[in-house]
C-alpha cells in the first residue's frame, strides 16, 4: 500500500509539473492578454451587441433587440454599396501599385549599376513619404492639388491642360486623386521590405542561372519572384487590411465628397455615428468591416504558417 501511495503521489507531482510548464507561457502573456481583452475584445463585443439593438447610446427610449435588421438595412443601403465599391477600388489599385512601384524602386536600390552614394541619396528621397503622418500628407497634397496650386500651374505651364482642374472637388476625378495620394504615401513600406528580401537572395543563384544562359527576365521570373513570394503575399495582405481602414487621408482631403464620390467604409461609419447619430447602424457597418478584415487576416496567418513550415 505504501508503494502504491508513493507511486500515486509521484504521478500527481509529475502531472502537476507538466501542467505547470504548460501554464508558464500563459503567465508571462497574461498582462498582454488582459490588455488585449480590455482594449480590443470587450469593445468588439460591445459593438456587436449594439449592432443587434436599436435605440442605443444617445436615446430617450429603452434599447430594443432587432436582430440582423441593422445588417440588412446597411447591406441594402445604396450609400453603403457606393462606399464599398470605392473602398475596393482604392484598396485593390493601391495594393497593386504599391507592389509594382515598391519592387521597381527596391530593385533600383539593390543594383550595382549606380554608385553607393547615389543609392544612399535615393533611399532618403524614396523613404520620405513613409516618414510623414497621414494628416501632414493630406495637408500637403490638398495645397498642391488646389485649383491654384503647383500641380495645376505646372500642367498649364507645360500646356498639358488648358484650364484648372478641381482634383479634389470634381466627382469624376476625386477618387483617382485620393488613390494616387494613398499610393504615394504607401509604396516606401513595400520598397524597404522588398529591398531587404532582395539583399537576402544568394548571388550564387543568379550566377548559376547566368551560366545556364538565362536572360535578365528569366532570372527575375524564376529566381527573384519565387524568393520574394512570401514577402509579397504578407505585404499585400497587410496592405489590404490597412487600406480598407483608411480614414485620415480621405477625411482630411475630401471628407468623402464631393457627393460621396470618395466615400469609403470608414468615413461612412463615422458619418453614421457622429453626424446622423445612428449608432446601431454604425456598429453594424463597423462589424462588417471587421469581418472583411478577419477573412483577409485568416489568409495572412495561413500564409505565415505555410512559410514557417
Amino acid at each position: 500500500m505504501t508503494n502504491i501511495s508513493i507511486a500515486n503521489t509521484e504521478s500527481k507531482n509529475h502531472n502537476w509539473q507538466k501542467t505547470r510548464k504548460k501554464l508558464v507561457p500563459f503567465a508571462y502573456l497574461s498582462p498582454t492578454i488582459a490588455l488585449l481583452t480590455v482594449l480590443s475584445l470587450i469593445p468588439i463585443a460591445i459593438v456587436f451587441y449594439y449592432s443587434l439593438m436599436d435605440n442605443v447610446i444617445i436615446t430617450r427610449d429603452a434599447p430594443s433587440f432587432v436582430g440582423i435588421s441593422n445588417y440588412v438595412d446597411i447591406i441594402t443601403d445604396s450609400v453603403f454599396l457606393e462606399a464599398l465599391s470605392n473602398t475596393l477600388f482604392l484598396t485593390i489599385v493601391s495594393v497593386v501599385a504599391h507592389l509594382i512601384i515598391g519592387l521597381a524602386f527596391a530593385m533600383l536600390l539593390n543594383t550595382e549599376v549606380i554608385s553607393p552614394m547615389t543609392r544612399a541619396l535615393f533611399r532618403v528621397v524614396y523613404i520620405l513619404p513613409w516618414v510623414f503622418t497621414a494628416s501632414i500628407i493630406a495637408i500637403l497634397w490638398r495645397l498642391m492639388l488646389n485649383p491654384n496650386g503647383i500641380i495645376n500651374y505646372l500642367l498649364m505651364w507645360s500646356n498639358l491642360v488648358s484650364h484648372q482642374i478641381e482634383w479634389l472637388g470634381s466627382r469624376e476625378v476625386a477618387l483617382y486623386a485620393v488613390t494616387f495620394i494613398n499610393i504615394w504615401a504607401g509604396y516606401p513600406f513595400y520598397m524597404v521590405s522588398l529591398l531587404a528580401g532582395l539583399q537576402g537572395i544568394s548571388k550564387d543563384l543568379y550566377e548559376a542561372g547566368t551560366i545556364d544562359g538565362a536572360s535578365r527576365i528569366q532570372l527575375f521570373r524564376y529566381i527573384t519572384l519565387p524568393q520574394l513570394k512570401p514577402i509579397i503575399l504578407s505585404l499585400a495582405m497587410l496592405d489590404f487590411i490597412w487600406t480598407t481602414h483608411q480614414f485620415t487621408l480621405i477625411w482630411m482631403t475630401t471628407g468623402g465628397g464631393p457627393i460621396r464620390s470618395t466615400e469609403v467604409l470608414s468615413t461612412f461609419t463615422y458619418k453614421l455615428a457622429f453626424s446622423s447619430y445612428k449608432f446601431s447602424l454604425a456598429s453594424a457597418n463597423a462589424f462588417i468591416i471587421l469581418t472583411l478584415s478577419i477573412v483577409v487576416a485568416l489568409f495572412y496567418v495561413r500564409n505565415q504558417k505555410a512559410t514557417g513550415e
